[in-house]
């Protein structure tokens, strides 16, 4: 880990603390010069460090730059390889990855956005991007499954992005099947799964791993057309928690147990958290709704629902959509 990313760990991991400058060289073991550097360095990226004479440096508590540093510094050293490159706009972090695992770009790569122009949800829906106060990330997966496996990717992945909120903000959120986060009632994240396959093998490539996030977003930047559906994790009241520190969160959990495709103990996590479990929905997707109770979720993560008749079906992501009665 480089000296610019020693000190961005100390001040990230201790906001609103001070640190003289022959402190965090002494604890880095570098020279002061070493340590201004680095200060300087940091704050060309955008990060608001206080310098206050006799009492050093602080990262102030409103700082939240998204950078390759600053998400390394909260991965374990087995993560840190990682290709990770953060873009200020791009037009879709998916696109980004899907270009990327078109050129060979490894399992693992991950596309980080501060601004997307053209993000996409499933069924080609658009989505509100606002600079600074969200989550654009894309990762490339190459895990051995079969098209018809690409479910349990997007499940896993749904409980990843839970787990990862819970442990980062201990806010709980709630899942709606197959792919969205809901915080208070609000829709707060959506993921978004697409498979490369190859064709003589059967095999899934590749999987692009799409999560969008409203982080700190004050109510009124969302539409008022979206007021009513949208949320998020925080209004402008988060001071000890950057979206650095969630997405490198997300990414340890993501790897863990999308990767780990015969172990379904994260559907526990799944069902218990489910926002729609035991509750009437309209079935979307037919020439007119179709009424059921969702009543369980199989291995594979389908959804099994009971109509009005008592007939029961598995749905699958894809072929429908669902909305709460």
């Amino acid at each position: 880990m480089s000296v610019k990313q020693e000190v961005l760990k100390t001040l990230e991991e201790n906001r609103g603390e001070f640190f003289s400058g022959e402190e965090l060289a002494g604890r880095l073991q570098v020279s002061r010069a070493a340590v201004w550097k680095a200060i300087k360095a940091l704050e060309t990226m955008g990060y608001k460090i206080k310098a206050v004479p006799n009492r050093g440096y602080c990262l102030a508590t409103a700082s939240d730059v998204l950078s390759v540093e600053g998400i390394k510094t909260f991965l374990n050293e087995e993560m840190e390889s990682l290709s990770i490159e953060v873009r200020e706009v791009t037009g879709s972090t998916n696109q980004d990855a899907k270009m990327a695992s078109a050129n060979g770009a490894p399992h693992g790569s991950v596309f980080v956005a501060n601004v997307q122009t053209n993000g996409r949800g499933r069924r080609g829906r658009n989505f509100i991007s606002l600079e600074g106060s969200s989550i654009y990330m894309s990762i490339i997966l190459k895990p051995q499954l079969t098209a018809t496996d690409a479910i349990y990717i997007t499940t896993a992945a749904s409980v990843a992005v839970y787990r990862a909120i819970k442990k980062v903000t201990k806010k709980e959120t709630q899942i709606k099947w197959v792919n969205d986060l809901y915080y208070e009632g609000k829709k707060v994240c959506g993921i978004l799964t697409e498979a490369v396959t190859d064709c003589e093998t059967g095999l899934i490539d590749s999987i692009i791993l799409g999560i969008g996030i409203n982080f700190n977003i004050q109510m009124e930047q969302i539409p008022s057309e979206l007021k009513e559906v949208a949320g998020a994790l925080y209004h402008g009241d988060t001071d000890e928690v950057s979206r650095n520190q969630l997405i490198a969160e997300i990414l340890c959990q993501v790897l863990q147990i999308c990767m780990d495709s015969d172990n379904r103990e994260f559907l526990k996590d799944y069902r218990e958290n489910s926002m729609i479990l035991g509750k009437e929905i309209n079935i979307l997707g037919y020439s007119e709704p179709k009424k059921a109770t969702a009543i369980g979720i199989e291995d594979n993560g389908g959804l099994i629902v009971e109509y009005e008749d008592k007939k029961r079906e598995t749905i699958h992501t894809g072929e429908v959509s669902i909305r709460l009665i």
